[in-house]
C-alpha cells in the first residue's frame, strides 16, 4: 500500500472539520516522526480568534476614547466651576477688603458683598476683662491658711475650701480652674512673693465678677482691673462693645482693635481686587486648557495622524462653543459700559485660540471701573458673560443630561456589547473548537504513532522481506 492510500485511511476516521494532511506529512517528514499536538491546537486556535482580536481592538479603542473624554470633560469641570464662581453674588467679584490708615490701632475684614465706603473710627477704649488679685505669700508652695475662697460670678457663687487639700497658691489655681468658673487662675511670681491671679475667661463690663475669702490668719484679694467695654466712635456715632472685636458698627465689617488713639483712623471698603485678579486669571487658565486639549484633537500629526477624538461630534461642537464664546459682547439694558468685552479687560485671543491677560489693563479696569467689569461677567441679574458661557458649559457637562454624559454612555454600551461578544465567541466557538482539535490531532497522534507497523505488516502482505533487505 502506498504511503499516501495510508494516509488516505488514516484521515478517513478524522472529522471532516480539521484536515490533517499537512500535519501528517509535516510529520512524517520530520526526523523523529510525530507531531506537537499543542502547538498545533494553538496554531489552529489563533487562526479561528481573527474576529475576536478585531473586537478587542474595537474594545481598546472606545477605551481610549472614554479615557480622553473623561479628561475634556474633567478639564470642562473646572472652567465651569470658575464661571460659576464669577457669576455668584457671594464669589470672588463680592470679595471686599478692608484697609487701615493705621493697623496698629485697628484693623477690619469685610464679608463678601459688603458695600465700598470710608470710615472715621477713634478708638477711646479697649474692652479689659475684670481681675482680682490676692494677698501675698511667701512662694507659690507656702501653705495656705485654712478657711473658704469664694468667687461669684453671673452663674453664682462657688466656694473652695483651703489648708485640707488645696494646700497652696498652686493647688488653689488648679482648683479654680477645674471648676469652670468662667475665670483663669495663675500664680504670679516676683521678688515681694507670690500672688493668685484671677481673670474673668470674657471681656467688657458684663464680666465683673467677686471674690472673698474667709480664712484665718487672714488671705484676701482684691479687684485688679475692672471690667470695661471698648469705647469708640465711627463716623461720630458713639459705640460700645464687650469684645475688641467689634461688629455692627460698621454694616458687613468685622473691626479688630488694638490699641486706643489720639487721632482718628480711617478704614476702606473696597472690592478685593487681588481675589478678583486670581480669580479672572483662573478662568483663563482654566479655557486655555481646554481649547488647548480640544484642538489637540484636531492636530494631524506625520505618522500617527489626528487625536483619537478627531470624529466625535462632541468634541467638535465643544471647539465651536468655546470659539464663539470668546467673542461674547455685554450690551447694558440701559445706560453704557465701558467693558463691552474680553479684549477691554486685558483679555485678548491668540490665534491658536488661547487666551492672554494683560494684568496692567486688567488691574485699570478693576481700579477704575469696577462695577462695569462686574457687569461685564454678572450682567444686571447675573445674565453676563459668566452666566453664558456657564450655559455652554452645562450643557457638555451635566451628569444627567450633558453632551459628555451621553457619549460616554454609548461608548461603554458599545466596550459592554463588545465584551458580551468576545465571551460569547469563546464560550461557543473557541473553546468548543479547541476541545476538538485537541481530540482530533491526538487522535492523529496515534495514528501516526502507529504506522510503521502498519508498513510493516503491508511489506509482509506483498511479500517483502524488509529484514532480509536491511541485512
Amino acid at each position: 500500500m502506498s504511503t499516501s492510500s495510508l494516509l488516505g485511511s488514516l484521515l478517513g476516521n478524522s472529522s471532516s472539520s480539521v484536515n490533517l494532511t499537512q500535519i501528517l506529512e509535516a510529520a512524517l517528514g520530520a526526523s523523529s516522526p510525530g507531531i506537537d499536538v499543542n502547538g498545533a491546537v494553538s496554531a489552529a486556535v489563533t487562526a479561528a480568534q481573527a474576529p475576536e482580536q478585531a473586537w478587542q481592538n474595537q474594545e481598546t479603542s472606545l477605551q481610549n476614547q472614554s479615557s480622553a473624554l473623561s479628561q475634556l470633560q474633567s478639564v470642562a469641570t473646572s472652567l465651569d466651576s470658575d464661571m460659576q464662581s464669577l457669576n455668584s453674588l457671594t464669589g470672588p467679584l463680592s470679595a471686599s477688603t478692608v484697609t487701615s490708615s493705621n493697623s496698629s490701632i485697628i484693623t477690619g475684614s469685610a464679608a463678601s458683598g459688603t458695600a465700598p465706603g470710608n470710615y472715621v473710627v477713634v478708638v477711646n477704649s479697649l474692652a479689659t476683662p475684670d481681675s482680682w488679685s490676692s494677698s501675698t505669700m511667701a512662694s507659690d508652695t507656702a501653705a495656705l491658711p485654712a478657711g473658704t475662697v469664694t468667687i461669684t460670678t453671673a452663674n453664682g457663687p462657688a466656694t473652695i475650701t483651703t489648708g485640707s487639700g488645696v494646700n497652696t497658691l498652686d493647688d488653689l489655681a488648679s482648683s479654680i480652674n477645674g471648676d469652670n468658673l468662667g475665670v483663669t487662675a495663675s500664680v504670679i511670681t516676683d521678688a515681694t512673693g507670690a500672688r493668685l491671679s484671677i481673670v474673668s475667661s470674657t471681656s467688657g463690663s458684663a464680666s465683673d465678677f467677686t471674690v472673698s475669702s474667709s480664712t484665718s490668719p487672714s488671705f484676701g484679694f482684691s479687684e485688679a482691673v475692672q471690667g470695661q467695654n471698648a469705647s469708640l466712635t465711627v463716623n461720630g456715632l458713639s459705640i460700645s462693645s464687650a469684645t475688641n472685636t467689634v461688629t455692627g458698627a460698621v454694616p458687613g465689617v468685622s473691626l479688630n482693635l488694638y490699641s486706643t488713639s489720639s487721632s482718628p483712623v480711617t478704614l476702606t471698603v473696597s472690592p478685593n481686587t487681588t481675589q478678583i485678579t486670581n480669580a479672572i486669571n483662573q478662568f483663563v487658565s482654566d479655557y486655555n486648557s481646554l481649547i488647548s486639549s480640544v484642538n489637540a484633537q484636531f492636530a494631524y500629526t506625520p505618522g500617527s495622524g489626528q487625536g483619537i477624538l478627531a470624529t466625535d461630534p462632541t468634541v467638535r461642537n465643544l471647539q465651536t462653543a468655546l470659539q464663539q464664546s470668546v467673542g461674547y459682547t455685554y450690551s447694558p439694558s440701559s445706560g453704557t459700559t465701558t467693558m463691552p468685552n474680553l479684549s477691554s479687560l486685558g483679555i485678548t485671543v491668540n490665534s491658536d485660540g488661547t487666551l492672554s491677560v494683560n494684568n496692567s489693563t486688567l488691574s485699570s479696569a478693576l481700579q477704575n471701573n469696577f462695577s462695569d467689569v462686574q457687569s461685564f461677567f454678572q450682567g444686571t441679574s447675573q445674565n453676563g458673560f459668566a452666566n453664558a458661557l456657564d450655559q455652554q458649559l452645562t450643557s457638555f457637562t451635566s451628569p444627567g443630561s450633558g453632551a459628555f454624559t451621553v457619549d460616554l454612555q454609548s461608548i461603554s454600551s458599545q466596550i459592554s456589547d463588545y465584551k458580551t461578544d468576545i465571551t460569547n465567541f469563546q464560550t461557543n466557538v473557541i473553546q468548543p473548537l479547541q476541545t476538538q482539535l485537541q481530540a482530533e490531532y491526538s487522535k492523529a497522534e496515534i495514528a501516526l504513532q502507529q504506522l510503521p507497523s502498519e508498513l510493516r505488516n503491508v511489506d509482509a502482505e506483498l511479500g517483502i522481506n524488509t529484514s532480509s533487505s536491511n541485512g
